[in-house]
């Protein structure tokens, strides 16, 4: 059930929320709509949902032009980030809501309700209310009966946005493996980096209502076509190309800034060509690893990644005096801005 986005524009008065999206989104596949606040990625779901109408531009879903369909008509599962369920129901009654005002039959109703329980790791729990359940076991009934009717297509609106840490973890990795059960076209939209990169199988970063990049976790993250792109996806150091960070090292054409991964780092406490003097600012222990605040003599800040392992073999303390310089870097051409 291919979804294709043809130019498609969406304002609101002088703002543009959507600006001429262009965008296939694949049959069968798990796709993340990514970007900060105001990109555009709630918009654009909210679009191929029917529950807004675009200005301009056209929508297909599974070959179908579904531009100016009605929510109904477009077959489609949407997931909302606040769980949306209906408090004076049951699991069992709110999964079978949509079943039942499309005058299913009873028997093939609680067919169905019972297969989804299952497949959502709540059988046994179907006579419970909303809200004797957990925050992750109530965001599992609203994506149950977003399946139930069979969509073509299921959109995820932020589906995670309201739980703790640890649920969110689990439940994408849940979200994986249903995935891969049910093979159903699937959209969500989210801010979370690390999120985007566990779960989808392609990631669409926007910007100011556009498509910066579309590529799977890995090209997106080791190849960004933009600034934007590199400095949104993962953390980076951005320094002027002209910092004694970079002495000695080649730099495409001298661009204004260059990128460089906090992993791509190298931290020594001797002196080795083409290093930079810098001293440690702050140590920062995230557990299998060491995140080191650097300043450099010109006063420009740079953080580094080291492993446990390598951290424990230089021996780091505050204050002390390191060399640095990039494993790797890299920069873009002056016509792009973050």
């Amino acid at each position: 059930m291919d979804i294709i986005i043809d130019k498609v524009s969406k304002h609101y008065d002088s703002f543009k929320a959507v600006d001429e999206v262009q965008l296939k989104i694949k049959s069968g596949s798990l796709v993340a709509l990514l970007g900060p606040s105001g990109s555009g990625k709630s918009t654009l779901l909210r679009l191929v949902a029917g529950l807004e109408t675009p200005d301009s531009g056209r929508i297909w879903i599974a070959d179908e032009e579904a531009t100016h369909k009605s929510v109904q008509d477009r077959k489609i599962g949407f997931v909302f980030q606040h769980y949306a369920l209906f408090k004076h129901l049951t699991v069992r009654q709110n999964i079978a809501f949509g079943l039942e005002i499309r005058n299913a039959l009873k028997a093939r109703t609680n067919a169905r309700v019972e297969e989804l329980l299952e497949l959502v790791q709540l059988k046994g729990m179907g006579d419970r209310y909303p809200s004797q359940l957990s925050g992750g076991q109530r965001q599992r009934v609203a994506l149950a009966r977003a399946l139930a009717v069979e969509p073509k297509v299921l959109l995820l609106d932020e589906p995670f946005g309201a739980l703790d840490a640890k649920v969110r973890k689990d439940l994408r990795v849940w979200l994986r493996r249903l995935h891969a059960e049910v093979h159903v076209t699937t959209v969500f939209v989210t801010h979370d980096q690390e999120e985007a990169m566990e779960v989808s199988d392609e990631i669409v970063v926007m910007n100011k209502g556009k498509v910066e990049q579309v590529g799977t976790p890995a090209q997106i993250y080791d190849q960004p076509a933009t600034p934007f792109v590199m400095s949104f996806i993962g953390p980076v150091n951005v320094l002027p190309s002209s910092s004694r960070f970079f002495s000695n090292n080649e730099v495409d054409e001298a661009p204004p800034e260059v990128f460089v991964r906090p992993h791509d780092v190298v931290v020594a406490t001797q002196p080795k060509e083409a290093a930079a003097p810098a001293k440690i600012k702050r140590l920062i222990n995230l557990g299998w690893e060491v995140q080191a605040e650097l300043a450099l003599e010109d006063g420009q800040v740079v953080n580094a990644i080291l492993s446990r392992e390598r951290f424990n073999e230089l021996n780091l303390v505050p204050q002390q005096q390191v060399y640095v310089k990039p494993k790797s870097a890299k920069s873009f051409p002056p016509s792009y801005s973050i």
